[in-house]
């Protein structure tokens, strides 16, 4: 199997090549709309936060991580998916980090782990985790038994939904891009949600577009079935279009909050 075109997505989805530049706008609106406060929560340019308070009483947090495979994109091309759990009545915060290949996967781990806490100190309440592709790899991540998170803060994380996520990462050595992401055997293994544990009790809910690339809807189920937790396969939906959900009422913000 060719694992390059097996993880491609853009290609096999009709306009794909046009939905950043449609993100982009959305959110550049959204912001518009809803000025962020942006959260430094480390030395490095990558390391900052949009935090989105709703007014009144504010039922917790919800911390979504963008995907790009670890190698693009930005908060300020997602701002938009904050607007459902904003209306909701939850702060919303999406982290940013170093993109590989300035930082190896397992350091983005760490960042993440050091985003959330530093978010966790600024809003009250229940967490709740949602990311998408290497983002949906990156929060399965902080609910493995060995999350880089004070214990404290992983308490607090009520659910994690990981959607459309990269669960074993032994594949996509044998991509293309893995001349930039640099993934290695040690790090396949010591970095796939697949390989770790979940921490007790943990609450996850993994989403899936049922127009996805095989690819990726292997690797929800092979998580799925590890860590023995309920998959949703959304009728239709392909890799870029499963995330719209998050901006609206919808089964995958219910799913998110519930």
């Amino acid at each position: 199997m060719d694992m390059t075109e097996a993880y491609t997505n853009a290609a096999f989805i009709p306009g794909g090549a046009d939905y950043p530049a449609r993100w982009q706008a959305e959110a550049a609106a959204f912001r518009a709309a809803h000025a962020p406060e942006r959260i430094a929560f480390g030395p490095g340019p990558r390391n900052w936060a949009e935090l989105y308070r709703p007014e009144g009483f504010v039922q917790g947090l919800l911390v979504f991580v963008h995907g790009g495979y670890w190698l693009a994109f930005d908060p300020q091309v997602f701002s938009h998916l904050a607007a459902g759990a904003l209306a909701a009545g939850w702060a919303v915060a999406l982290p940013a980090y170093t993109l590989a290949p300035q930082a190896r996967i397992g350091a983005i781990t760490q960042e993440v782990g050091q985003a959330i806490a530093a978010l966790a100190d600024r809003v009250a309440g229940p967490i709740r985790l949602a990311g998408h592709s290497a983002g949906g790899h990156l929060v399965a991540r902080m609910v493995c038994a060995n999350a880089p998170l004070p214990a404290s803060v992983a308490a607090r994380i009520a659910k994690v939904v990981p959607i459309s996520p990269l669960s074993d990462l032994a594949p996509l050595m044998r991509t293309e891009m893995n001349a930039r992401l640099g993934i290695d055997a040690a790090e396949a293994e010591a970095e796939s949600p697949l390989n770790l544990p979940p921490r007790r009790g943990a609450k996850i809910h993994i989403w899936v577009g049922g127009a996805e690339r095989p690819a990726f809807l292997d690797q929800a189920h092979w998580l799925a079935a590890t860590w023995g937790c309920p998959v949703m396969v959304d009728a239709d939906r392909h890799h870029f279009d499963v995330i719209e959900g998050l901006t609206r009422p919808s089964p995958l913000l219910s799913c998110v909050l519930g």
